[in-house]
């Protein structure tokens, strides 16, 4: 009776063995029905590092490796045999730096993301995460496409930068290609209206001076779509007031407008001294003693700016007083404006200059 018992007891334990044995192969085909179906690379490995499980995929991302995935082999080992074979160009001159990195990510664990380029040009985001177990579960994204259409739209990025670069630089050359003619004429029209004249040759000139406005309005009409003219209008003064026996020291490369203000100038009672770049701005200013400096942008040998910062930097190093400077230029857009004040300019008045400006300017920085 004993050994009947005995016999079913055995029976029963082998069917429990046998049930148990075919509920874990049915969840490992599960796992691996599942592992499979991601699109992803993924990998499974212990708390060594070694190789558990991998989908098709993950042997199909690192394919010139796959002859190296087996259970039980460490990672690490098979990444520096692809670090051998030249598959990490990262690699290539550091070796053993790539691969004490790459195991010290392995062994974290974190989660933290980055990327890796393989010999055959594409690029994967990795992932590695610790397990509950101690053991590790990788994720390899191919981003090839992705960063092909990062490095499209940074192309088009930096086209369309270089695109808005050389439109704000075509309306600044034509500002001052533009304005700068304008401003002789606008200038010696003024000059010419002050002077005796009959009834005749004032009806000319004022008929000068209200095609150079009409000329103005459409030079500002033209550029204003991409350049906002910040030109200062200050109101009408009397010529001479707060000029009389005021030195002032003018930088302009084109002769004309040297003639305009300098004349403007005369008759508001100041005494002007003309140079015609910033290098002979900068010398006249050392050797002499100026009320004001009035500085054109462009200009050949060194422009405004440049010349305006070497006095700047030359007053702070002797203690010299402050000479005060403002900008008279046909470039007027914001950019140039900042530009100006950044170097230390006083004041920006646009061209074409007009004459009660250019005095209220003047009061005004004598005043200061």
């Amino acid at each position: 009776m004993a050994s009947l018992w005995r016999r079913v007891l055995e029976r029963l334990a082998r069917g429990a063995v046998s049930a148990a044995d075919a509920e874990a192969k049915i969840a490992r085909d599960r796992l691996h029905d599942a592992i499979e179906a991601i699109p992803e690379g993924v990998v499974f490995l212990d708390a060594e590092g070694r190789y558990i499980l991998w989908n098709r995929r993950y042997a199909e991302i690192y394919h010139r490796s796959a002859d190296l995935f087996r259970p039980g082999a460490r990672l690490i080992d098979t990444l520096r045999e692809g670090v051998r074979r030249g598959d990490y160009p990262a690699a290539i001159g550091r070796e053993e730096a790539w691969l004490a990195e790459r195991e010290a990510m392995l062994l974290a664990g974190a989660g933290e993301r980055h990327e890796q380029k393989l010999a055959d040009g594409r690029w994967l985001m990795i992932e590695d995460r610790r397990t509950s177990e101690g053991g590790s579960i990788g994720l390899r994204v191919d981003i090839t496409d992705m960063k092909g259409q990062a490095e499209a739209l940074a192309q088009a990025l930096a086209r369309a930068e270089a695109a808005n670069r050389a439109k704000s630089e075509f309306l600044s050359d034509m500002s001052h290609a533009l304005r700068t003619p304008l401003n002789g004429v606008s200038g010696l029209a003024q000059a010419l209206e002050g002077t005796t004249l009959d009834a005749a040759q004032q009806a000319l000139v004022g008929d000068i001076r209200a095609s150079a406005a009409e000329l103005e309005r459409l030079v500002h009409g033209l550029l204003d779509y991409g350049e906002a003219s910040q030109a200062k209008e200050a109101p009408a003064l009397n010529s001479g007031s707060g000029t009389a026996q005021l030195r002032v020291l003018v930088a302009d490369d084109n002769p004309t407008n040297r003639k305009v203000i300098e004349l403007m100038l005369t008759a508001a009672g100041a005494r002007p001294t003309c140079v015609e770049d910033g290098a002979q701005a900068l010398e006249a200013w050392r050797s002499g003693a100026y009320d004001v400096v009035l500085m054109d942008l462009r200009m050949p040998v060194m422009d405004g700016l440049s010349a305006i910062r070497a006095i700047r930097e030359a007053e702070a190093g002797s203690g010299r007083p402050r000479t005060p400077v403002i900008v008279l230029s046909a470039n007027t857009s914001p950019q140039d404006l900042r530009e100006s004040a950044a170097a230390g300019a006083d004041d920006h008045i646009g061209k074409p200059i007009q004459a009660d400006a250019l005095v209220a300017a003047l009061g005004s920085a004598r005043a200061a």
